[in-house]
């Protein structure tokens, strides 16, 4: 392979929507990814499209969900693998007020779709629930370990992988012709989470990454089949085992497990379930966050063939396909980005 339509940099949840694009619309690429980046793997993988603390719409959360269902699908047919799995998602009321803000806002139009308005009682014994639930309705979860492990084969398989680290300074380019290491590219999308960090071409950007910890736990007499949303978020996965997060880190960098996060967690999930669970696992990953929560999208300054897609923050799985979508459409049909993702709002 001497010449691709684009190289594309990061197998996170950017990167696999962006190659999805270029896959269905024809177009020739190859990916390099070295598995240094680990916020797609640590993710819960829940797409909700309600803010809980404060029962307001997520931005853009229909236009989101929109692409996201039919995304997903897509890969299951592409990977013969189950990616997506309807959720009920409850939020537990912490008092009568809290109870009556929720029903405040289904008031809202944008969010009506997305709040029950029946109270659900709580029922187990082994949460501690006394004012109940609300139920957030078009949510779920997408197995986001399962989707990069089974993507990679198959870009492995054909043929259209790297797995190696990205090396900027070795990329050359000239009179808008790329080359990289012998290989030609039209164009260059670097989808690489918190490694944007080095990226000698986009680091001037505002990404200030946060840390998240999760645990997963074994607690056979939970018996839940719905995620639960309090001081934590607990995930059912099956077989009684459930993840449990997340911390938020605003000035560690390292992807290290901590003491600390872990004693954080089970303190809180020890307010939230009477019953017994073991610790079996603990991950940590920086989250590509921005300082104003919207992503990186659009095109270097000097160099109008090399791309940045990128911030998806936290809620990975419902915006990736919808920024993919953008920067594709951005690219190949000229249509302009919306000035909310358009990295040229920190133009210097």
């Amino acid at each position: 392979m001497n010449k691709v339509d684009y190289i594309v940099v990061g197998c996170g949840l950017a990167g696999i929507a962006f190659c999805e694009k270029l896959r269905t619309n024809n177009k020739s690429f190859l990916l390099f990814d070295d598995a240094s980046q680990q916020s797609s793997i640590v993710a819960a993988g829940m797409y909700n499209p309600v803010i809980l603390k404060r029962f307001s719409e997520v931005w853009l959360a229909s236009e989101q969900l929109k692409l996201a269902k039919p995304f997903y699908s897509q890969l299951e047919s592409l990977l013969n693998v189950k990616l997506d799995y309807e959720l009920k998602l409850y939020r537990k009321f912490t008092s009568v007020q809290e109870q009556n803000l929720w029903f405040d806002a289904m008031d809202k139009p944008k969010l009506e779709p997305f709040l029950s308005q029946t109270i659900i009682k709580n029922s187990n014994n082994n949460i501690e629930a006394g004012f109940g639930f609300g139920e957030v309705l078009q949510a779920g979860r997408v197995d986001t370990n399962m989707l990069i492990d089974h993507y990679l084969k198959f870009l492995e398989h054909e043929n259209v992988l790297k797995k190696e680290r990205f090396q900027h300074e070795k990329l050359k380019i000239q009179n808008d012709e790329i080359e990289y290491n012998g290989l030609k590219a039209d164009r260059v999308i670097f989808c690489e989470g918190f490694g944007l960090k080095k990226n000698i071409y986009f680091n001037y950007l505002p990404l200030t990454g946060t840390k998240g910890e999760v645990l997963t736990i074994k607690a056979p007499d939970l018996k839940i089949d719905y995620a639960l949303k309090s001081s934590v978020f607990v995930i059912p996965e099956g077989n009684d085992v459930y993840s449990v997060g997340a911390t938020y880190n605003w000035e560690d960098k390292t992807q290290s497990i901590t003491e600390l996060a872990r004693e954080e967690l089970v303190s809180k999930l020890k307010t939230l379930i009477h019953c017994e669970f073991k610790v079996i696992n603990q991950v940590a990953g920086i989250r590509p966050t921005v300082k104003d929560r919207r992503p990186l999208v659009g095109s270097h300054t000097a160099y109008n063939n090399l791309f940045v897609l990128n911030g998806l923050g936290t809620r990975g799985v419902m915006i990736a396909p919808f920024i993919a979508n953008a920067l594709f459409n951005y690219i190949e049909c000229n249509e302009p980005l919306i000035p909310e993702i358009d990295i040229n709002r920190f133009s210097f």
